[in-house]
């Protein structure tokens, strides 16, 4: 899918304000409420079904990720409405968490966890604070003695205990409460002594059982990350040197040509397979070398972020696929989450060119956002790279119209520096939450 040629020039020619606003309306088509507050369906839309489908709550693809969404769109435009659809979905939340089990940061409890604390500081309703409380105390009980340490799922890497250690972290700085980040700090002395380089998937049908996987979801990079978000939490130099392991591997087998970096998809199977997005790309593995570079100050640590952000530029990403960036949209894997780099690096550092090739994914996400039904933006992809017949269309937040919604939101702040705001940020973003650069705040206050 592509451009919508149905839609004349004028109606293509949004803005990324308009555009999240349409992804808004087209969202709202799925509400679904009940006597506990409001979800959304996977996927409304009669042309395919979703991607994924799954638990109606998580912040991968359902309400945890939504209410975040309409939090910011709130945000940007001031209407009244969209708190009323947070509201609604964050009450959701907090009435139905305790039938889950997973504790997950995209697909469990910890993705509720994040939500009810953003919607209990933008509403200060202390239901949802109180609520954020009760799942944090739960996933602090659930931590059980493992090999060295302890833990939650043996899982190191962001799909399973990083990612509950990064919400954690987050509780802990949000709720005022030191015994979240004790067991998170506990848990990440388990990870920081387990074999680093490296990481199996495992359970992934599509993988040999031995591939190594050096990227973000699923992992050494977001291994990485977590390793030196800890170390700025505590000053622990174990921290540091864990998470230099595993950038050290993550570079030993990226293929570099120049000012360009490239990661493959595992190894040693894959490494001509070169993913660019969030999951398992360099959209996510540059994240790891930035918060490297955020708690240390090493600028080795930035100049391989910003090598892997020439590598996507290079790549001739957004308008050129490739195996590694195929016809996908979404945070997770697509062009949405080249977009919050682009803009976090912007914010970062100053570079122009930065906020300049924003504008290009921005551009492109909204040429290729679909509203054949005048209900709303939605953006068909094949969301899963070896199944390009699949096309649907979703609503969630890493796979669906929220989050390419939030990340064009992000790139609207950020082109308003004299408006700043504060931008809703997951765990593992490392960038600064008002995504303008601070000579720029300067330059506009005078």
């Amino acid at each position: 899918m592509g451009l919508d040629r149905t839609r004349s020039p004028s109606e293509r020619a949004e803005t990324p304000l308009t555009a999240a606003i349409m992804a808004g309306r087209w969202i709202r088509t799925a509400a679904v409420d009940d006597g506990r507050g409001r979800h959304w369906r996977a996927n409304p839309d009669a042309r395919g079904r979703s991607a994924a489908a799954g638990d109606s709550a998580s912040l991968y693809a359902g309400a945890a990720g939504i209410v975040l969404f309409f939090l910011e769109l709130a945000a940007a435009t001031g209407h009244e409405a969209y708190l009323d659809d947070a509201r609604k979905g964050a009450r959701y939340l907090a009435a139905t968490w305790r039938e889950r089990a997973d504790l997950s940061l995209y697909h469990g409890l910890t993705g509720t966890l994040v939500a009810l604390i953003e919607a209990g500081w933008a509403f200060g309703d202390g239901l949802f604070e109180e609520e954020a409380v009760a799942v944090a105390d739960t996933i602090v009980r659930a931590a059980r003695p493992l090999d060295g340490g302890v833990g939650w799922t043996r899982e190191p890497a962001q799909r399973g205990d990083g990612g509950i250690v990064l919400g954690l972290l987050q509780a802990a700085a949000a709720l005022g409460v030191r015994g979240y980040e004790e067991t998170a700090v506990a848990a990440g002395e388990r990870i920081a002594g387990l074999a680093v380089p490296g990481h199996r998937f495992g359970d992934c049908a599509d993988l040999p059982l031995d591939a190594v996987t050096p990227g973000f979801l699923s992992g050494t990079a977001g291994t990485a990350f977590l390793l030196a978000r800890l170390y700025g939490v505590t000053g622990e130099r174990r921290f540091l040197e864990a998470a230099g392991r595993g950038a050290g591997f993550v570079r030993e087998v990226s293929a570099v040509a120049g000012r360009c970096a490239v990661v493959p998809h595992h190894v040693p199977q894959g490494r001509e397979l070169h993913y660019l997005g969030f999951c398992s790309g360099s959209a996510g593995v540059a994240r790891m070398f930035y918060e490297l570079y955020r708690v240390t100050g090493d600028a080795g640590h930035l100049d391989w972020a910003e090598r892997l952000a020439h590598g996507i530029v290079e790549s001739g990403a957004p308008h050129r696929q490739t195996d590694g960036f195929w016809n996908v949209a979404c945070q997770c894997c697509g062009a949405a989450g080249l977009l919050e780099l682009f803009v976090g690096l912007w914010a970062a550092t100053g570079d122009e060119s930065r906020l300049e090739y924003a504008r290009v994914l921005a551009g492109h996400l909204i040429g290729r956002g679909d509203n054949h039904d005048g209900q709303g933006f939605r953006w068909y992809q094949a969301y899963r790279r070896l199944r390009p017949g699949e096309v649907s269309a979703d609503t969630g937040y890493m796979v669906g119209a929220a989050g390419i919604g939030a990340a064009l939101l992000h790139l609207d702040a950020a082109m308003q520096p004299r408006q700043a705001r504060r931008v809703i940020l997951l765990p593992d973003n490392p960038f600064p939450a008002i995504p303008v650069p601070p000579a720029k705040l300067r330059d506009s206050a005078q």
